[in-house]
């Protein structure tokens, strides 16, 4: 009994954030537990006017190991990486994101221009396959019962929140460190944009869903990754 909960003690902390809208089950197919103190993060509802920047220091109170490891997949990445510039992480992994604001495509960093995203209806949130179609990209299979099950934050003011901070992140420079994991075909950030690093891992024929679809690939390559 000691020596399982010495060991325990001894696991590092990863943490795992979702993409937009999305809930943790998107990770269900991937499992580090035996290597990994894994907990899983969720969407807290933000407050009026808050900025990302403030939002990631309300996340960061949910982190209680030292020296952790963040995972972020689409605009999770992006939050971990705020999330990072306020308690020391052994690594930060984005998957299917960005890391800096140049990666944002054009139609995206038109909008930040022109403040398109806020004339967007609230009537596309609540249908479930254009959110899952914004969240997940243009590979996603047409199930309206694998939306439900991944897509648990539908909040409209959540969401406007959430697509303001990403069309309106402004970050540039970045860690040149952070592992980016990211697909071949990515159809919302893609491949094309992504500032070549040798931390970057492109995913032959990765979506930007390939959390789900590519959980093989992910089983097997994420944990080198963390070493």
């Amino acid at each position: 009994m000691f020596n399982q909960t010495e060991n325990k003690i001894k696991k590092r902390g990863l943490y795992l954030m979702p993409g937009m809208a999305a809930s943790p089950r998107i990770f269900e197919l991937i499992d580090l537990s035996d290597s990994f103190d894994v907990v899983h993060l969720s969407w807290e509802t933000p407050h009026p006017g808050e900025s990302l920047q403030d939002y990631s220091k309300r996340i960061c109170k949910r982190v209680t190991h030292s020296y952790p490891i963040l995972i972020g997949v689409s605009f999770g990445g992006v939050l971990v990486q705020e999330m990072a510039k306020n308690i020391e992480c052994f690594k930060v992994v984005i998957i299917s994101s960005i890391k800096s604001s140049k990666e944002l495509p054009f139609v995206m960093s038109l909008s930040k221009k022109t403040n398109a995203h806020k004339l967007l209806p609230t009537d596309w949130i609540r249908n479930l396959e254009s959110l899952a179609l914004f969240v997940f990209g243009s590979s996603v299979e047409r199930k309206v019962d694998l939306y439900k099950r991944y897509l648990s934050e539908r909040d409209p003011e959540y969401l406007k929140w959430a697509v303001h901070a990403l069309v309106n992140w402004n970050q540039e420079q970045f860690d040149s460190e952070v592992i980016h994991i990211h697909g071949e075909k990515d159809s919302m950030f893609p491949l094309k944009n992504i500032i070549k690093t040798p931390y970057l891992h492109v995913v032959p024929n990765g979506t930007h869903a390939m959390i789900l679809a590519k959980s093989s690939w992910f089983n097997k390559e994420l944990f080198k990754l963390l070493q």
